[in-house]
């Protein structure tokens, strides 16, 4: 009988099950060296060796190991194991002696968003062994360390001394959630970066990750998929002087950021704007008073205010910057007068401010459904509507809007029962 012929398959380089963890650590090091051989398919090889001996069928090949994580939707959320410590570019160099934490480097919230989202741009390919052109490794916690710039590459159980404990309720885009899980701390642990929240109910969130198959931004429940109560958020302690918001000091003593205003803007420092400019004159620009979803009444109330200051062209676009800012917070410039009347005019193209699409989907209640609903009966679409409607996105309203939609002559997502800033604005035209 001739001698069976086999063919070995070596796994991908970043395989993560036991065996290859376990020799990617050990054979740059070793003197015997046991070549890149898979342990898995070794065993396999020595079954079907013995198999063919005894004139068996050789048994079939087991589908290539694969963590499991049975409490997350089916291929929705792969596991995704972490490496340990490392210098930038990889463990060459002997593990990392990280400077210490009170010299970590400085950087802002913004600066940290653009970082994690060139990784999501370039799809940076995850890995738990591999290193991305900029020296840090492909995994969860590489990307945080990346995105906080740190000096080497951290991991779940490291980057917690670089940051500072915080709540839920003072978590703002820049900030991370961990999870170290000690019993198993590669496979069992993950980190995501904040990038702000969904809604007002603050149920979901931007996500900026690594995680199979490359790093991605991406809503997501809070805390996350699974182990919620597990995780725990942590703010950076190099952010730069005027980025973050002293412990228990009021929201607005430090500016912080342009990012946190204009369209689409949901925010605990819009509330606080608000509240500063009705101080100083603009109550007129509010039909219900602030609240901290950016609107155009917010924009109409500051470009007010920087008028009133004398400013003109950029310095008066109604997005607070700086300047606007510090004479809020001091009191001092210039209060909006009641010749600023004429400035309270409607928003663009002569209606009430679109206030964005977050107001209108399903299990939204709020205001603006209510103004919408109140405008498609004056106009003739409220046949849908049955007694007692409350404040509460519903059925009847997205038929309500769908049929005006048609009635403009749109069709196919064009008239899909969501306002969107054209709809609004013919609505209440």
């Amino acid at each position: 009988m001739p001698a069976p012929a086999f063919e070995e398959f070596d796994p991908a380089g970043d395989c993560d099950c036991p065996g290859c963890v376990h020799w990617r650590r050990v054979l740059p090091y070793s003197a015997t060296g046991h070549g890149s051989r898979h342990p898995a398919a070794q065993r396999v090889l020595v079954v079907a060796a013995a198999a063919l001996a005894a004139g068996q069928a050789a048994p079939a090949l087991a589908a290539p190991h694969a963590a499991q994580r049975p409490d997350l939707p089916p291929g929705d959320e792969p596991a995704s194991p972490q490496g340990g410590r490392d210098p930038l570019h990889g463990p060459a160099g002997g593990p990392i002696k990280p400077a210490p934490v009170a010299k970590v480097p400085t950087t802002t919230r913004a600066e940290i968003i653009r970082r994690a989202k060139t990784w999501v741009k370039a799809k940076v390919p995850y890995s738990m062994s591999r290193f991305w052109s900029d020296g840090y490794r492909q995994d969860c916690s590489g990307f945080v360390s990346m995105a906080w710039k740190l000096p080497g590459n951290e991991w779940t159980g490291s980057l917690g001394q670089y940051g500072v404990r915080v709540s839920k309720d003072d978590l703002l885009p820049g900030d991370i959630l961990l999870f170290h899980n000690p019993e198993n701390p590669q496979n069992g642990s993950h980190v995501v970066i904040f990038g702000g929240w969904t809604d007002h109910t603050h149920t979901s969130y931007i996500a900026y990750e690594s995680t199979r198959p490359h790093a991605r931004r991406q809503t997501t429940p809070y805390a996350y998929w699974n182990n919620s109560d597990r995780y725990l958020a942590y703010r950076y302690k190099g952010l730069a002087a005027g980025t973050a918001v002293t412990a228990g000091a009021p929201a607005a003593q430090t500016y912080p950021g342009a990012a946190y205003f204009g369209p689409g803007a949901h925010n605990k420092y819009v509330a606080e704007l608000g509240r500063m400019l009705v101080a100083r004159g603009a109550g007129q620009f509010y039909a219900s008073g602030p609240g901290s979803r950016w609107t155009d009444a917010d924009r109409r109330a500051t470009r007010a205010f920087q008028r009133a200051q004398g400013w003109t062209g950029d310095d008066a676009d109604g997005l607070p910057g700086p300047r606007t800012w510090a004479l809020l917070v001091t009191g001092e410039g210039k209060d909006i007068t009641t010749g600023a009347t004429a400035l309270a005019a409607p928003a663009s193209h002569g209606v009430p401010g679109y206030p964005g699409r977050a107001m209108f989907r399903p299990g939204a209640a709020n205001e603006y459904v209510t103004q919408l609903r109140r405008q498609l009966v004056r106009k003739g679409f409220g046949t849908h509507y049955t007694t007692g409607q409350g404040p509460r996105w519903s059925e009847a309203d997205r038929r309500g809007v769908e049929a005006f939609q048609r009635s403009q002559g749109w069709r196919g997502g064009a008239a899909d029962g969501y306002p969107g800033p054209e709809t609004w604005r013919r609505l209440f035209a």
